[in-house]
């Protein structure tokens, strides 16, 4: 089968088409043959080497296509039945992938391959944060950055499902306009105005509940400034690279406020809360609360301009890969 495959750690260009063999599941694994599978921007560090990882590897964390086969003492999926994961694991950056059975789902026949896939990484992690971290509940401020990408568009409308007044940050005036579309009640180009400045003209000096901040270290400083006695700063991105080694004073001196680095895979531990995440995000979408936005699918063999395109931040929504 096709894969994308790196052999060191580096830019765009260490990303390889190649030949490897079809995996066989083991005992208690699921062979998926892939749909479509997703670019997230973990996969960026991971390629990097930010995130530390044995090498060779086959990038990607996620896809959506069909069961192929099943190991040894498997129960629950049947060959032919329509799946979508998404798992700690490499392995999805290929035509086909070996799959821990507590990280599949089962897709429902009104939700399509590429909803189901943007649904995985990204809108589990756009749930955990706006139902768990911070449960946002009606009268909430909060402050989205990067809110015209793939967790972003996810992450503004789920806010709003929630009750909650958004404001989202962009970089420019065509990524304003699809915040907006997502619901944002306001929206700050900060290539234009600093954001922290506006945001607290908007709601008032320290008035935020929480910000939701992927980009790292461009921006955790000014977010946490813009947040309300005990509020929260929930970093879950390093999209500027890693935020620096943080004074726990500065927290005092900013409010009493919170800081957090959640992880997707401490809200996904058991087959059952990723099953609970799964029937709450499909719900959204069968009931028209939620629309899953992609941005561009790309051949798999592709995969090297995708992410050149994702880092130079030309894209919008979810990215694809096509096996």
């Amino acid at each position: 089968m096709k894969a994308i495959r790196i052999d060191r750690n580096g830019g765009p260009e260490v990303l390889e088409y190649v030949d490897v063999p079809v995996p066989a599941p083991g005992p208690g694994q699921v062979l998926v043959r892939h749909v479509v599978s997703g670019i997230n921007y973990i996969d960026v560090y991971v390629r990097t080497g930010l995130y530390k990882g044995p090498l060779p590897t086959i990038l990607g964390r996620e896809g959506a296509g069909v069961v192929e086969a099943v190991g040894e003492g498997v129960t629950g999926f049947a060959k032919g039945t329509r799946v979508a994961y998404t798992q700690a694991g490499a392995g999805g950056y290929a035509e086909a992938n070996v799959v821990e059975p507590q990280f599949l789902v089962e897709v429902p026949g009104d939700v399509d391959d590429r909803t189901a896939c943007a649904l995985m990484l990204q809108g589990f992690t756009a749930h955990y944060l706006t139902h768990d971290t911070f449960p946002l509940q009606p009268g909430n401020v909060a402050l989205i950055h990067a809110a015209a990408g793939g967790v972003g568009q996810l992450l503004v409308q789920l806010a709003k499902v929630r009750g909650a007044t958004v404001i989202a940050t962009v970089g420019t005036a065509e990524k304003a306009a699809i915040a907006k579309a997502a619901g944002a009640d306001h929206v700050v180009v900060y290539a234009d105005e600093d954001f922290a400045e506006a945001t607290r003209r908007l709601v008032g000096g320290h008035a935020v509940d929480v910000a939701y901040d992927s980009v790292g270290k461009d921006t955790w400083e000014r977010s946490l400034s813009t947040l309300r006695p005990r509020g929260m700063l929930v970093v879950f991105g390093n999209a500027s690279g890693p935020t620096p080694p943080v004074d726990p004073l500065k927290l005092a001196a900013a409010g009493s406020v919170y800081l957090t680095r959640p992880t997707l895979v401490d809200y996904t531990r058991t087959a059952e809360e990723v099953q609970q995440r799964a029937r709450e995000l499909f719900a959204y979408v069968e009931h028209g609360k939620l629309k899953a936005s992609i941005g561009a699918a790309y051949p798999l063999a592709d995969a090297a301009q995708a992410h050149r395109d994702l880092e130079a931040r030309k894209t919008t929504g979810k990215l694809l890969l096509l096996p």
